[in-house]
This record gives C-alpha cells, sequence and structure tokens, in this order.
C-alpha cells in the first residue's frame, strides 16, 4: 500500500483512495479499479472499556448482587462532560492508607463454631468470611481479654478465691481460650495468614479492683503496673501459641460501668499512666511489634483520647485511637486526627440489633453511617461485634439481648443465615484490598454518600455509593479521563470498580487494533504507522 504526504505528516491511504473517487465522479471519467478483494471486518468495534458494578437494596431483593458493566465514555467526551459530574474522583490527592475489615471472635462465637458445627461446616464459613473473593476478605480479629458479655460465663486470665492476691501474675493462665477461641483462630490464619489481631480485656481480675469484682469497679492505682504486666502475659502467651497480636487496647468501654457483665471505668489519666509508665515500656522491645490503641469507646467523647494523647509519656507508646459507633459521630475521628494527625484511627466496635430502628433494615446506616463516615474520617480500619451468633442473639451472659451477629448460626443444624451487616461490609471488604489508599472525591450529600479508593496492588478505582432516597437517582461519575453514569435503585449501595489506565488508553489501542485487523484482512502482512497511516 502507498503514502500519501501532507503537509502536516503522512495521510492514510485510505485518504487518499476517498478523495481519488470524489475527483473522478466530479469529472465524470470513468473509474477502472481492480476487483474488490474478500473483505472480512470484525462485525463491531471491539468493546469498551467498563466499570463492573455490585448491588444492595435495602429491600434486600438483591444483595450484594453482580449487574451488568457500566460502559466508559471515550476520553473526549469524558472530558467535556466531567465538570457537571455528580461525583469527581481526584486520585492525586491522596488520605489514609487501608488495613482492613473485619469482625469480634468473641467467646460466644468461638463456641458455635466449635460446637455447634462440623469440622467441613466450619471450613466453609471460615472460608467465606476471611478468604479472598468470593470471601469477603475479612483481615482483622478482635478478640476478648478474658469474659465479655458475650461469654458463656464471668472469668479473666488470673481469678483467685476473694481475699487472695496475685501480684506477682502466678496464677495467670489462658486455659479459658484453650478449647474454643485459640483452635479458631488458627484456623482462620491458615486461611488468611496476614491476619491482624485486635485484643481488648473487659475488667481487670477482681483483686485488683475497688469492689472487687469483675461487675462495676474501677482499678486500683496500686495494681496498675501488675495490670500492664497481665496484659504483656497474654501478648506472650497468645505469641506462644502461634497468635501475633497486632494491637492491644487497655479497657474496653472505659467510661462505662456496666451492671450485668465484666467490666470497668478507667478514667483518661488511670489509662495514661498504665501506657505511658508500664504497658508502653513492656511492649517496646516486643517484635513483631504490639501496637496500643487508646479509647475503645463512642465517638461522642473526643476529649478523652485528646487528653491522653497530651501526655507526653503515653503519647510516645500510642499508635492509634479506637472508636465505637454507639454514640456520636464519627466526625470526632477528624478532630482528633486534626491534633494528632499521625495517630490512627480505628473503629473496633459495632453491632446491629433487632431493635427499633432496624425495623426496616441495617444495610444503608451501616454502609453509609459506619463504613462510609468512618472512612471518610480518617479510619483505617473498621471491625464489627460479633462474627457470629445463634437465632436467639446468643449465646450470652449479661448485657445486650438483641444484637446481631454479621451471620447466625443456627444451634440445632449448623446453617449460617447472612445479617444486613455482612452485605455492608461485603461492599468494601471485598473490594477495597490492604494497602489501598483513600482518594478524593466530590462530598456529594445529602440522600446521595460516596467514598473512593484506589488498591496498590492493581490502581484499579473502588467506588462506593448509598443512595438513601426512596426514589432513584442517576448518578455521574468522573475520573481524570474516566466518565460514566448510572441510575441506582431506590434505597441502595453500589460498589463499582475500574482500571483508570485501561480505560483511558483502550480507545485508541482497540481502535487501532481494529483498523489493523481490517486492513491486514485487504493486504495481509500489512500495518499502521505511528500516524495510522499504512504501511
Amino acid at each position: 500500500m502507498g503514502k500519501g504526504r501532507g503537509t502536516s505528516g503522512w495521510v492514510p491511504i485510505a485518504s487518499v483512495v476517498a478523495l481519488t473517487v470524489c475527483a473522478l465522479t466530479a469529472l465524470r471519467l470513468p473509474l477502472r479499479l481492480p476487483p474488490a478483494p474478500t473483505l472480512l471486518l470484525p462485525p463491531t468495534l471491539p468493546a469498551g472499556p467498563a466499570a463492573e458494578l455490585w448491588l444492595s437494596t435495602q429491600d434486600r431483593r438483591l444483595r450484594l448482587a453482580r449487574q451488568p458493566d457500566i460502559p466508559i465514555a471515550a476520553p473526549a467526551r469524558a472530558s467535556s462532560a466531567a465538570a457537571a459530574a455528580d461525583i469527581t474522583i481526584d486520585i492525586g490527592r491522596t488520605y489514609q492508607s487501608i488495613v482492613g475489615f473485619g469482625a469480634a471472635l468473641t467467646d460466644s462465637s468461638a463456641w458455635l463454631l466449635r460446637n455447634r458445627m462440623d469440622a467441613l461446616q466450619r471450613f466453609a464459613l471460615l472460608r467465606e468470611m476471611f478468604g479472598p473473593p468470593p470471601g469477603l476478605n475479612l483481615d482483622m480479629l478482635r478478640l476478648t481479654i478474658g469474659a465479655s458479655d458475650f461469654s458463656l460465663e464471668p472469668y479473666t486470665l488470673d481469678d483467685l478465691p476473694n481475699g487472695q492476691l496475685d501480684p506477682g501474675l502466678a496464677h495467670f493462665n489462658i486455659a479459658a481460650d484453650q478449647q474454643d477461641v485459640i483452635p479458631v483462630v488458627r484456623e482462620v490464619l491458615a486461611i488468611n495468614p496476614q491476619l491482624r489481631v485486635i485484643a481488648t480485656p473487659w475488667s481487670a481480675p477482681a483483686w485488683m479492683k475497688s469492689g472487687d469484682s469483675l461487675i462495676g469497679g474501677t482499678l486500683l492505682e496500686q495494681y496498675e503496673s501488675s495490670y500492664a504486666q497481665y496484659l504483656a502475659k497474654y501478648v506472650d502467651a497468645f505469641r506462644g501459641k502461634g497468635i501475633p497480636i497486632w494491637a492491644l487496647t487497655v479497657q474496653n468501654e472505659p467510661a462505662f460501668e456496666p451492671l450485668t457483665y465484666p467490666g470497668m471505668l478507667l478514667s483518661a489519666a488511670a489509662r495514661a499512666r498504665i501506657i505511658g509508665q508500664y504497658l508502653g515500656p513492656a511492649l517496646a522491645n516486643r517484635d513483631p511489634q504490639t501496637r496500643i490503641l487508646e479509647w475503645d469507646h463512642n465517638w461522642d467523647a473526643p476529649g478523652q483520647p485528646l487528653s491522653v494523647l497530651a501526655d507526653p509519656a503515653a503519647a510516645r507508646y500510642v499508635d492509634g485511637v479506637a472508636w465505637h459507633c454507639y454514640v456520636g459521630d464519627p466526625a470526632s475521628q477528624s478532630r482528633v486526627h486534626r491534633a494528632f494527625p499521625h495517630k490512627d484511627a480505628y473503629v473496633t466496635e459495632c453491632s446491629g440489633g433487632d431493635w427499633e430502628s432496624a425495623k426496616n433494615g441495617e444495610l444503608l446506616w451501616f454502609a453509609r453511617d459506619l463504613l462510609l463516615g468512618g472512612l471518610r474520617n480518617w479510619a483505617r480500619g473498621v471491625v464489627y461485634w460479633n462474627l457470629a451468633l445463634d437465632e436467639r442473639h446468643g449465646p450470652h451472659s449479661g448485657g445486650c439481648n438483641n444484637c446481631k451477629g454479621m451471620v447466625v448460626i443456627d444451634s440445632h443444624t449448623g446453617a449460617v443465615s447472612r445479617n444486613d451487616e455482612y452485605y455492608a461490609f461485603a461492599h468494601y471488604s471485598r473490594f477495597v484490598r490492604p494497602d489501598a489508599v483513600r482518594v478524593w472525591s466530590t462530598a456529594t450529600g445529602p440522600d446521595l454518600d460516596n467514598v473512593a479508593f484506589r488498591n496498590a496492588d492493581d490502581g484499579s478505582i473502588v467506588l462506593v455509593v448509598v443512595n438513601s432516597k426512596p426514589q432513584v437517582r442517576r448518578v455521574s461519575v468522573a475520573q481524570d479521563k474516566v466518565y460514566f453514569q448510572y441510575t441506582m435503585p431506590p434505597e441502595s449501595v453500589a460498589t463499582l470498580t475500574w482500571n483508570p489506565d485501561l480505560a483511558a488508553d483502550s480507545w485508541e489501542q482497540r481502535t487501532r487494533r481494529f483498523l489493523e485487523k481490517a486492513l491486514r484482512a485487504v493486504t495481509p502482512g500489512a500495518a499502521l504507522d505511528a500516524q495510522g497511516g499504512t504501511q
């Protein structure tokens, strides 16, 4: 095939032929061309780039259901439409990296897994929860140090008859964890060796406390050193069982004094002393490092962690702040972050339940208020409360009577059913991988919320959008050379993923491949040059 030389470079031969035909027609001269070759063109242009879509609806008709891909507009159209998009994403503006998502393996959850499921049922569920997609890909697990309200009975790891003391912790033991908790954690680690375990005490041993009881009271100051050693011995004991403790908190909900299950008050001043003088130094030389997270309570009292972080001795050893969801809102995480930007944030507990506010389902609240809100306010990880409970919200000893597990295990058959919280977490955990980075996106609202991430391993973008309105909502999304539109159903959660590099380049690449295929059908061995001409 020949080339035509123009003023700005090589002109494709197709243009030369077209001009020649037009000229001969205008002159009414006969056109004598060789017999036309058989031209076998592809029936259509190759499919363009697209965003993958998964959808859940509040009415539970769709639950993390894969939907048809959404075509991405050609770059030229994307550039012209981006200014008017509902959601604009800027991957050049980055925030926190993501550690992961998870749930608590309470004593109740571990007991159900070990005593109400056979080995095959248990392995299938744990692989579903902690395995890679299509599993939930959970990679964080919270454990209780001693009993919580979701234990079969109250206990700690150094219980003694009334009146006896053990400041040297000679009677410390983890026998209570050997039967159910430790075997299950080992099974999870076999599925996901990168599991990050957070451990939290509900109460110090009764002999360390005012009132000499596991329920209520507070830690006596003379036993703060012993309590720190108690926590450090737990870290060492579990490491000896092959379970590294990735992070530790000093006390669960230290501003709340429960009346029916183990717990205790622990002031900010006491926590600062324990961390700065005893626990921090005790853990400092451990390898691998065990992080210390402060607070471990609700969003409504940011002054508490701010007070501890203002103590230089304690702040030296505090890696971040743990939050619960029951009172307040996640904006408190940003308030603490602004004051101490080098301290991380994690949501370490939030439970759904059969209460009045949940009568229409909890998908939207968990996907929007907990996960999206927490992540937009600097959380590096979000952990649900009970991994699994039975059909009666148990077993448990005191505390919450209607809390829900992420899944329900039938206590008679071992069959599993999945709650709304399972699907809310799945919209994030299956797609946002560890080390992903949250990126800037338009703060849409009201009734339309979003958060965006870029995965570190392949550069893919993950966008989670929540439509809280009872009407359909047309949503347009722009990110550099990417643009697409999608109509969301009422009260729904959508996760969309795409690779921006492939989306930006593929139109030229795909069109070029199409033209080269067509050209080779006419002239075997022909190809396009860099300017699109033939050679």
